[in-house]
Protein backbone atom coordinates (compact mmCIF):
# COMPACT_ATOMS: atom_id res chain seq x y z
CA UNK A 1 0.00 0.00 0.00
CA UNK A 2 1.00 3.46 -0.76
CA UNK A 3 0.38 7.10 -0.29
CA UNK A 4 0.20 8.86 -3.52
CA UNK A 5 3.42 11.13 -2.36
CA UNK A 6 6.39 10.81 -4.65
CA UNK A 7 9.59 10.16 -3.40
CA UNK A 8 12.16 10.03 -6.38
CA UNK A 9 12.00 10.12 -10.32
CA UNK A 10 13.82 7.61 -12.39
CA UNK A 11 13.79 6.08 -15.70
CA UNK A 12 12.87 2.65 -16.83
CA UNK A 13 14.58 0.68 -19.67
CA UNK A 14 12.77 -2.20 -20.50
CA UNK A 15 15.45 -5.78 -20.09
CA UNK A 16 12.73 -7.77 -22.07
CA UNK A 17 8.78 -8.36 -22.47
CA UNK A 18 8.33 -8.27 -19.13
CA UNK A 19 11.45 -7.26 -16.99
CA UNK A 20 12.51 -3.75 -16.13
CA UNK A 21 15.39 -1.71 -14.97
CA UNK A 22 14.66 1.25 -12.79
CA UNK A 23 17.83 4.27 -11.98
CA UNK A 24 16.44 6.77 -9.99
CA UNK A 25 17.64 10.30 -11.20
CA UNK A 26 16.53 12.52 -8.74
CA UNK A 27 16.36 11.92 -4.96
CA UNK A 28 17.74 8.45 -4.97
CA UNK A 29 18.54 8.40 -1.40
CA UNK A 30 15.05 8.27 -0.43
CA UNK A 31 14.30 5.12 -2.17
CA UNK A 32 17.41 3.46 -2.32
CA UNK A 33 17.77 3.50 1.47
CA UNK A 34 14.89 2.39 1.93
CA UNK A 35 14.26 -1.03 -0.17
CA UNK A 36 15.46 -4.56 -0.12
CA UNK A 37 14.90 -7.61 -2.33
CA UNK A 38 11.22 -8.79 -2.32
CA UNK A 39 9.84 -4.95 -1.55
CA UNK A 40 6.97 -3.33 -2.99
CA UNK A 41 8.03 -0.27 -4.71
CA UNK A 42 4.98 1.94 -7.07
CA UNK A 43 6.55 2.76 -10.54
CA UNK A 44 4.20 5.49 -11.84
CA UNK A 45 1.43 3.97 -9.53
CA UNK A 46 2.37 0.46 -10.41
CA UNK A 47 2.98 -2.02 -7.23
CA UNK A 48 6.25 -4.11 -8.29
CA UNK A 49 8.20 -6.10 -6.75
CA UNK A 50 12.49 -5.72 -6.24
CA UNK A 51 13.89 -8.85 -7.99
CA UNK A 52 17.37 -6.98 -7.94
CA UNK A 53 19.07 -4.00 -6.11
CA UNK A 54 21.34 -2.05 -8.57
CA UNK A 55 24.07 0.50 -7.60
CA UNK A 56 21.61 3.46 -8.22
CA UNK A 57 18.27 1.25 -8.85
CA UNK A 58 16.46 -1.92 -9.09
CA UNK A 59 15.00 -4.90 -11.65
CA UNK A 60 11.43 -5.30 -11.52
CA UNK A 61 8.95 -7.70 -13.48
CA UNK A 62 5.33 -7.16 -14.23
CA UNK A 63 3.02 -9.57 -14.84
CA UNK A 64 0.75 -10.02 -17.79
CA UNK A 65 -2.63 -8.52 -16.36
CA UNK A 66 -0.33 -5.67 -15.13
CA UNK A 67 0.93 -4.90 -18.78
CA UNK A 68 -2.28 -5.04 -20.14
CA UNK A 69 -3.75 -2.18 -17.79
CA UNK A 70 -0.95 -0.03 -17.61
CA UNK A 71 1.69 2.40 -19.55
CA UNK A 72 4.44 -0.23 -18.88
CA UNK A 73 2.95 -2.23 -21.65
CA UNK A 74 3.38 0.32 -24.40
CA UNK A 75 6.36 1.08 -26.56
CA UNK A 76 7.10 4.34 -25.10
CA UNK A 77 7.54 3.29 -22.04
CA UNK A 78 11.59 3.05 -22.94
CA UNK A 79 13.40 5.20 -21.03
CA UNK A 80 10.73 8.01 -20.18
CA UNK A 81 10.32 9.33 -16.45
CA UNK A 82 8.46 7.16 -13.78
CA UNK A 83 7.54 8.36 -10.20
CA UNK A 84 8.69 6.56 -7.25
CA UNK A 85 7.18 5.73 -4.17
CA UNK A 86 8.57 2.84 -1.47
CA UNK A 87 5.47 1.36 -0.20
CA UNK A 88 4.04 2.75 3.54
CA UNK A 89 4.69 1.84 6.80
CA UNK A 90 2.99 0.31 9.92
CA UNK A 91 2.34 3.94 11.59
CA UNK A 92 3.94 6.01 8.81
CA UNK A 93 2.31 9.28 7.63
CA UNK A 94 -0.73 8.97 4.78
CA UNK A 95 -0.46 12.45 3.34
CA UNK A 96 -2.11 11.92 0.52
CA UNK A 97 -5.09 8.80 0.47
CA UNK A 98 -4.59 5.04 0.60
CA UNK A 99 -3.28 3.86 -2.77
CA UNK A 100 -2.83 0.31 -3.93
CA UNK A 101 -0.89 0.66 -6.68
CA UNK A 102 -3.08 -1.69 -8.51
CA UNK A 103 -3.87 0.28 -11.70
CA UNK A 104 -7.44 0.32 -12.69
CA UNK A 105 -6.70 1.75 -16.57
CA UNK A 106 -4.99 3.96 -18.48
CA UNK A 107 -6.16 7.82 -19.45
CA UNK A 108 -4.74 10.52 -21.67
CA UNK A 109 -3.64 14.11 -21.06
CA UNK A 110 -5.99 16.63 -23.02
CA UNK A 111 -4.57 19.94 -21.32
CA UNK A 112 -2.53 21.57 -19.05
CA UNK A 113 -2.71 25.17 -18.06
CA UNK A 114 -0.71 26.94 -15.92
CA UNK A 115 -2.60 29.51 -13.53
CA UNK A 116 -1.30 31.82 -10.74
CA UNK A 117 -1.08 29.17 -8.43
CA UNK A 118 -1.34 25.93 -10.25
CA UNK A 119 -1.38 23.31 -13.32
CA UNK A 120 -4.92 22.21 -14.31
CA UNK A 121 -4.83 19.15 -15.69
CA UNK A 122 -7.80 17.85 -17.98
CA UNK A 123 -7.52 14.09 -18.47
CA UNK A 124 -9.70 11.24 -20.00
CA UNK A 125 -10.78 8.32 -17.99
CA UNK A 126 -12.01 4.68 -19.22
CA UNK A 127 -15.61 3.41 -17.93
CA UNK A 128 -13.41 1.33 -15.45
CA UNK A 129 -12.30 3.94 -13.43
CA UNK A 130 -14.99 6.97 -14.66
CA UNK A 131 -17.46 5.12 -11.73
CA UNK A 132 -15.44 6.09 -9.31
CA UNK A 133 -14.55 10.25 -9.77
CA UNK A 134 -16.36 12.57 -7.91
CA UNK A 135 -15.76 16.26 -7.30
CA UNK A 136 -13.23 16.93 -4.74
CA UNK A 137 -12.36 12.78 -4.28
CA UNK A 138 -9.17 11.44 -4.78
CA UNK A 139 -7.93 10.12 -7.72
CA UNK A 140 -4.11 8.22 -8.48
CA UNK A 141 -2.70 9.70 -11.59
CA UNK A 142 0.83 7.82 -11.80
CA UNK A 143 1.22 7.01 -8.41
CA UNK A 144 0.19 11.14 -7.25
CA UNK A 145 -2.34 11.52 -4.83
CA UNK A 146 -4.71 14.21 -6.71
CA UNK A 147 -7.64 16.31 -5.69
CA UNK A 148 -10.23 15.48 -8.42
CA UNK A 149 -11.36 19.47 -9.16
CA UNK A 150 -13.78 18.96 -12.24
CA UNK A 151 -15.34 16.57 -13.72
CA UNK A 152 -17.43 16.33 -16.71
CA UNK A 153 -19.22 11.92 -16.98
CA UNK A 154 -20.81 13.25 -20.61
CA UNK A 155 -17.05 13.23 -22.00
CA UNK A 156 -15.59 10.94 -19.01
CA UNK A 157 -12.92 13.88 -18.43
CA UNK A 158 -12.00 15.38 -15.38
CA UNK A 159 -9.48 17.89 -14.38
CA UNK A 160 -6.92 18.15 -11.18
CA UNK A 161 -4.95 20.99 -9.90
CA UNK A 162 -1.77 20.15 -9.37
CA UNK A 163 0.19 22.89 -7.38
CA UNK A 164 4.25 23.86 -8.18
CA UNK A 165 5.98 21.77 -6.25
CA UNK A 166 4.32 18.17 -7.32
CA UNK A 167 4.32 19.68 -11.05
CA UNK A 168 8.25 20.33 -10.68
CA UNK A 169 8.97 17.18 -8.87
CA UNK A 170 6.91 14.13 -10.60
CA UNK A 171 6.80 13.02 -14.61
CA UNK A 172 3.84 15.39 -14.78
CA UNK A 173 5.78 17.89 -16.33
CA UNK A 174 7.15 15.54 -18.54
CA UNK A 175 3.45 15.07 -20.30
CA UNK A 176 1.81 17.10 -23.53
CA UNK A 177 -1.66 16.20 -24.82
CA UNK A 178 -2.22 12.49 -25.83
CA UNK A 179 0.36 11.36 -23.23
CA UNK A 180 -0.73 8.30 -21.99
CA UNK A 181 -1.52 8.16 -18.00
CA UNK A 182 -2.07 5.17 -15.07
CA UNK A 183 -5.00 5.51 -13.40
CA UNK A 184 -6.23 3.94 -10.10
CA UNK A 185 -9.67 4.70 -8.42
CA UNK A 186 -10.08 5.27 -4.38
CA UNK A 187 -10.03 2.12 -2.79
CA UNK A 188 -13.09 3.19 -0.92
CA UNK A 189 -15.38 3.90 -3.69
CA UNK A 190 -14.87 0.58 -4.67
CA UNK A 191 -16.19 -0.69 -1.68
CA UNK A 192 -18.93 1.38 -1.39
CA UNK A 193 -20.01 0.03 -5.04
CA UNK A 194 -19.46 -3.71 -3.69
CA UNK A 195 -21.41 -3.70 -0.69
CA UNK A 196 -24.42 -1.60 -2.56
CA UNK A 197 -24.54 -3.88 -5.32
CA UNK A 198 -24.52 -7.00 -3.74
CA UNK A 199 -27.22 -7.53 -1.35
CA UNK A 200 -27.41 -11.03 1.37
CA UNK A 201 -28.70 -13.95 -0.30
CA UNK A 202 -31.43 -16.03 2.14
CA UNK A 203 -31.77 -19.63 1.99
CA UNK A 204 -34.21 -19.38 -0.75
CA UNK A 205 -31.42 -17.75 -3.33
CA UNK A 206 -33.16 -14.04 -2.74
CA UNK A 207 -31.98 -10.89 -1.06
CA UNK A 208 -33.10 -10.18 2.24
CA UNK A 209 -32.99 -6.51 3.32
CA UNK A 210 -32.12 -6.14 7.18
CA UNK A 211 -31.38 -2.59 9.33
CA UNK A 212 -27.44 -3.74 8.72
CA UNK A 213 -27.19 -3.74 5.14
CA UNK A 214 -25.44 -0.85 3.51
CA UNK A 215 -27.73 1.42 0.60
CA UNK A 216 -27.80 4.55 -0.23
CA UNK A 217 -30.26 5.38 2.40
CA UNK A 218 -27.82 4.01 5.08
CA UNK A 219 -24.98 6.37 3.38
CA UNK A 220 -27.02 9.39 3.25
CA UNK A 221 -28.11 8.42 7.24
CA UNK A 222 -24.67 8.27 8.26
CA UNK A 223 -23.24 11.56 6.18
CA UNK A 224 -21.41 9.29 3.54
CA UNK A 225 -23.18 10.99 0.56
Amino acid sequence: MFTGLIQALGTIKPLSEDSWQITCVSHGDAIMQDIADGDSVAVDGVCLTVEEILKNGFIATASPETLRRTVLGQEETQHRYVNLETSLRVGGKVGGHFVMGHVDGVGQLVSALQTATSWEMTFTAPDAIARYIVPKGSITVNGISLTVATYAPEISQFTVAVIPLTYAETNLRQLSPGSWVNLEGDILGKYVEKFLSSGKSSKHGKTDQDENEITPAFLIEHGYL
